[in-house]
């Protein structure tokens, strides 16, 4: 046991050492912070520039002034105005850009488009769209000779949002996000796929690297093959997770940091107003807020009951199992790349073998992203049971829920098989790494695990 500990403090020292392992612990979250940041500020940040747009309709008014002025955008309605007379002047005009609608819009929902020298901008074109769309709707209507027409509109139009509350054992109610427990599934899955894979092939990396230089020759004369398989695989299991752990502090640090001096200066009434109308319709739960959260804008206001609704997810569970899969599951692959890592001589002859490897991988995480519409499918069931796929599958069936007893399942049975992967690859590993010059087949391998002793 001494001697796995010396190989394992080898392995850790010497990588965590490393200028790439360093690179990537600081980049990383700096990287997944801007993820989480940057289109919060896109949303909220104001446009620079003021768009004047000349709207021109062929030979009749039927949507004059139905398209009204934005905080970023001015329509000016032109008559006996041709749009290609227009198309050559409009920029020195000051115009941002030419909104032609047709008559036949009624009819044919792309007879309009809006000529510019930008690509201009989603907001831009969601609130022409919506406009448009009352209008023909309203139109519509009135061929039904109905009166008082506009006040009837303005009392049936009612929406309705579908609000998640969970029921625990205890009988206690809590506010969950489908959408919230979608990302959680997307993000863990994906995770586990990533962290998994990456340590496993550097644990195949190390080993052909050891055995190309002839330095695992002068190892084995002091410790055992199986010592100095274990002492590598654990030795980069604690070096992924000191720098999956290091992930998570620095990508809360600035995150918190970014949140407090960046978006809490933000000046949340005029964010509101600059907004399209239908990002701040009735779509959102509708639920009772405090005085703080009335004086956000509607989509501030929206992402503080999402931080609730993640806040009451089982982060407990979460943590315990995510650690458990991973250990479990990278010590399962990476156990096998060992044992392929040892069983060649180059990191070519290593592609052969490598197909069967990452084929559950990728099928985990190809149901994983299913999981997330159906999360109680028989196949998501079953991947979740597989030991080869369950660690990614069962992370993203966590955040929707999964009876006890079935993640206890699903854990004894990666125990179970990960021991046996052990025990194969390392019976494997004590012969192939001092094999040389012999190129190493399935059949090759397969009388490796029979050998005694």
């Amino acid at each position: 046991m001494n001697k796995i500990s010396v190989i394992i403090k080898r392995e850790y020292v010497t990588r965590v050492r490393k200028k790439s392992f360093i690179i990537m612990t600081i980049l990383a979250p700096i990287l997944m912070a801007t993820i989480i940041i940057v289109p919060t500020l896109i949303m909220t940040s104001q446009s620079g520039e003021f768009k004047k747009i000349a709207v021109v309709e062929d030979n009749s008014n039927l949507f004059k002034g139905v398209i009204k002025n934005t905080k970023d955008a001015e329509f000016v309605y032109l008559e006996n105005t041709k749009v290609e007379d227009l198309k050559k002047t409009f920029e020195k005009s000051g115009y941002y850009g030419i909104l032609y609608i047709s008559p036949e819009l009624i009819n044919t929902p792309n007879a309009v488009y809006l000529i510019s020298g930008k690509q201009p901008p989603i907001g831009l074109l969601q609130h022409i769209e919506n406009s448009l769309k009352k209008e023909i709707e309203r139109q519509k209507l009135l061929a039904y000779k109905i009166e008082n027409l506009d006040d009837i509109m303005k009392n049936v139009e009612t929406n309705v949002s579908v609000q998640t509350k969970k029921l625990d054992e205890s009988g206690v109610e809590k506010r969950t996000s489908t959408g919230i427990a979608m990302a959680l599934a997307y993000i863990l899955g994906f995770l586990m796929y990533m962290l998994v894979f990456i340590f496993g092939a550097q644990v195949m990396r190390g080993v052909i690297e050891e055995k190309t230089s002839r330095v695992v020759e002068v190892i084995i004369s002091s410790v055992k093959p199986v010592q100095l398989m274990m002492g590598k695989i654990i030795g980069i299991a604690l070096v992924g997770l000191t720098q999956f752990l290091i992930w998570i502090f620095l990508t809360v640090a600035i995150v918190g940091v970014l949140k407090t001096t960046i978006l809490h200066k933000t000046n949340t009434t005029e964010i509101s107003k600059s907004m399209p109308q239908n990002l701040m319709s009735g779509n959102q739960p509708q639920v009772a807020v405090t005085t703080q959260t009335q004086e956000m804008s509607p989509q501030l206001a929206e992402f503080s009951k999402m931080f609730d609704s993640a806040m009451n997810q089982p982060w407990g569970l979460i943590i315990i199992c995510f650690i458990f899969y991973f250990v479990t599951g990278y010590l399962l692959y990476a156990s096998v790349f060992a044992a392929i890592g040892s069983a060649v001589d180059n990191e070519t002859e290593t592609q052969q073998f490598m197909l069967p490897v990452t084929i559950p991988i990728i099928l985990g995480l190809m149901v994983a992203m299913g999981t997330m519409q159906n999360p109680e499918s028989p196949l998501s069931f079953w991947c979740s049971m597989i030991p080869l796929t369950s660690p990614i599958v069962m992370m993203a069936r966590i955040p929707f829920g999964v009876p006890y007893w079935q993640i206890a399942v699903s854990m004894v049975l990666m125990l179970i098989t990960f021991g046996a992967f052990v025990w194969m690859a390392a019976k494997v590993y004590r012969t192939g790494i001092l094999m040389y010059g012999k190129k190493t087949s399935w059949k090759e391998m397969w009388k490796w695990l029979r050998y005694s002793g």
